[in-house]
Formats: C-alpha cells, structure tokens, sequence
C-alpha cells in the first residue's frame, strides 16, 4: 500500500522518488530537480475535482492540477531511537559552521522502499540544504543528539541530529485529509505554459506535518 502511495516521497527521488513525493522518486527524496519540477510547501485552500488549491509558504496561491490516478500519503511521528542500521533514510541538512551536516528532518522509508532515490544532492527545505537517501550504518549517542553514518553509492557521510530534529515515517492518508488549512508537500511538474501538475501529494495528519 505505501509503495502504491509513495512514488513521490521518492522521487527525488525519494527522495521521494520522484518527484520525490509525487514523482516519486521524491521527501523522498533525493536527487537533483529537473528544471521543470517544482516543489510546493504550504497549506490546502481548497480542494476540487480536477486541483488543488494551495497558500505556498512564500504566501502565494497556486493551482496544483490533480493528474489521473493521483494519491495521497500521509506522515507518522518517528524517533531518533527508531533509527537503527540497515534501515533506509531521507535526510534534508545543511554543513555546520564547525564542519559537517545537521539534519533539519529525517524520513525512515518503510523496508520496501528501500535504495530509492539513492543519493545526494541540492534540496530546497532552506537556502543551501541537502538531500541524502541512504542506508544507516550505525547510530550512535552523541554530546549533540544523535550522530548517523550513512552509506550510499559507495560514500559515507556523518550527519549529527540536534534534540528536536523532526524525524518521520510514511503513513496512509486519504482525499478527505486533504482539508483547508492542512499542510501539504507536493511535487509538481510545470509546463511551457505555467501549469502545476502532480500525481502524489503528502499531507499533514493528526497534528504531524510534512517536514519536508
């Protein structure tokens, strides 16, 4: 049912795959965005029968048409000592002034998702952010929260997440969840002539939003 509900977290892939989340391969997550996919953050106006309408976090108002076959996920509070080796992860970071990555959220992506999107690459979350799809190595007790070694396409990273890092999983969502003032996570594809349109969108529920 998630891999149904989630070839957008992905398609970033992963990064969601797409779209990361909608294209899936995107939130999850991870990979760079083609020139003509475009990722959209904020909260549900009104929903219709064809589109979405959306108040973006920059405050504008968009129109996200609703692709045939579309879905919607949702989001489940996780934490930290959920992590564990071997699990698959998206993690959005930026480098610290004293070198390395803090995690701005974490994704754990269910068993069957594991490898999408697998990299890592520029993301939006904040000015300079990364996405890194990957396997944990270890996770260990730090000074600074949790420290997580993560492996993918041959590398290694060590990224530290601070007390309070949003850290979340896939979770099942329906249309009715999409409701004014819900937060959403949508990875749209734009055409020559400005039109959004998607085929996932990731929703906010029982109070946990899309950290994405």
């Amino acid at each position: 049912m998630l891999r149904k509900l989630l070839p957008a977290l992905l398609v970033a892939t992963t990064v969601l795959p797409a779209a990361a989340v909608l294209t899936a391969p995107a939130p999850a997550m991870a990979q760079s965005q083609p020139a003509d996919q475009v990722r959209v953050r904020g909260s549900v106006i009104s929903l219709g029968d064809k589109a979405l309408k959306v108040k973006t976090r920059e405050g504008s108002t968009v129109d996200v048409t609703l692709a045939n076959g579309w879905k919607v996920s949702g989001v489940a509070k996780a934490a930290i000592t959920d992590i564990k080796p071997g699990d698959y992860v998206g993690i959005a970071s930026l480098r610290k002034a004293d070198g390395g990555d803090g995690a701005l959220e974490v994704l754990i992506f269910p068993p069957a998702l594991k490898g999408a999107g697998e990299g890592s690459h520029g993301w939006d979350l904040k000015p300079n952010s990364s996405m890194t799809n990957a396997t944990v190595a270890d996770a260990v007790k730090g000074v600074d929260g949790q420290t997580v070694t993560v492996s993918y396409q041959g590398k290694e990273k060590k990224i530290s997440i601070p007390d309070g890092t949003p850290v979340v999983t896939l979770a099942p969502a329906t249309k009715d969840d999409l409701i004014p003032g819900a937060i959403v996570f949508i990875t749209a594809v734009k055409d020559p002539s400005g039109t959004l349109a998607t085929r996932q969108i990731v929703v906010g529920t029982h109070g946990v939003v899309p950290p994405m």
